[in-house]
């Protein structure tokens, strides 16, 4: 009797499906249906942590497009998730339907995205990472003093978001809604990372001389990557808006973009799955030292405010751990754990 170990592809098309065994797709199918069961299950708090996780998957996969998949560096996440989230607000209190102030939102993002994207052409590194930040600083002060458009620091209030004269005012009705949306944001990056653009985005990544060479346009793809990701980002930023029904400019600052760029290097750069653990990962960690500060207020009551001050540290810790210790991310584990399954037992 004779069994395979391990997985044989006998074309190119077999190989880049995104579900190459039915055995995946059976998982996949088991652990959608766990989602869709779990609000109906966990109280609103639960809830509540599930859908930042989900508004922080598709803050984290546009962030990993442009970085992880094109090798641009930004530090100007954060300023383009409130670039969406402002625009979206704005439309809906504008009488725009939320689809559509959503799609606006992202628009906006993806304009100024590609404008602060221009510079890609002739830097690189952390060059380009300091241009990105200039990008963050500049917005964060249009935030902050554009009053009639943003509220200034006194923020801007947000109508819960209707779909089709349904609206989704709870915890739970905004779970699904989240849940949609954030799934078709991992299928778009998945299937663009498949075609020859996400080929093209690879190979500026890797060696920008060879991927011109071989024709490869690299302004018009770095603008692309520019532009793709913000688009996600402001979609995330109008998800944001309109679930928290309030929006202010202290919520996107530096300190949101430098989050992000944590949660791809957790999850793993380059890496769709990585996106998604990096995302749960750091939405996770607030709440389990919020957990661990309870627990120990009894024993220790003076601990609560020195676990507080030293959240940001924590923070800077487990990444440097990750740096250290697993440098290609949790997605990279991941795999060596499927890997060693897979050539049971002859892993090695």
């Amino acid at each position: 009797m004779h069994g395979k170990c391990g997985l044989f592809f006998e074309s190119y098309r077999a190989e880049a499906a995104v579900f190459q065994t039915g055995f995946q797709r059976t998982c996949l199918g088991l652990f959608v249906a766990l989602l869709l069961v779990c609000p109906l299950v966990l109280d609103s708090y639960l809830v509540s942590v599930l859908n930042l996780m989900c508004i922080a998957v598709i803050g984290a996969v546009s962030l990993n497009l442009l970085t992880g998949v094109c090798g641009q560096i930004s530090l100007g996440h954060g300023a383009f998730i409130g670039v969406g989230a402002y625009a979206a607000a704005q439309a809906t209190l504008h009488g725009v339907p939320f689809l559509a102030a959503l799609l606006l939102g992202g628009g906006a993002a993806a304009l100024v995205g590609m404008f602060f994207g221009v510079p890609s052409l002739r830097l690189k590194g952390i060059y380009l990472a300091i241009a990105t930040l200039a990008a963050q600083l500049i917005l964060e002060y249009v935030f902050l003093h554009w009053e009639s458009v943003t509220g200034g620091s006194r923020g801007l209030m947000v109508d819960p978001p209707q779909l089709f004269g349904f609206a989704f005012d709870n915890e739970r009705k905004m779970f699904y809604l989240l849940l949609a949306v954030a799934a078709c944001a991992l299928m778009v990056v998945t299937n663009v990372m498949r075609t020859r653009h996400g080929r093209a985005f690879v190979s500026i990544r890797d060696f920008y001389l060879s991927a011109e060479i071989a024709g490869v346009n690299l302004f018009g793809y770095k603008l692309a990557a520019f532009g793709l990701s913000s688009f996600l980002a402001g979609v995330a930023g109008g998800l944001w808006a309109h679930y928290t029904m309030f929006i202010s400019a202290e919520q996107f600052n530096i300190t949101l973009s430098i989050s992000y760029l944590a949660m791809i290097i957790i999850g793993g750069l380059g890496s769709v799955v990585g996106s998604v653990m990096g995302a749960v990962f750091m939405t996770l960690l607030p709440e389990v030292l919020t957990a661990s500060t309870r627990s120990l207020t009894g024993i220790f009551p003076d601990i609560g405010s020195q676990l507080v001050a030293l959240r940001e540290g924590v923070f800077g810790l487990v990444l440097m751990l990750f740096l250290i210790f697993e440098p290609e991310g949790l997605a990279n584990r991941w795999r060596l754990i499927k890997a060693y399954w897979k050539l049971y037992p002859f892993a090695h």
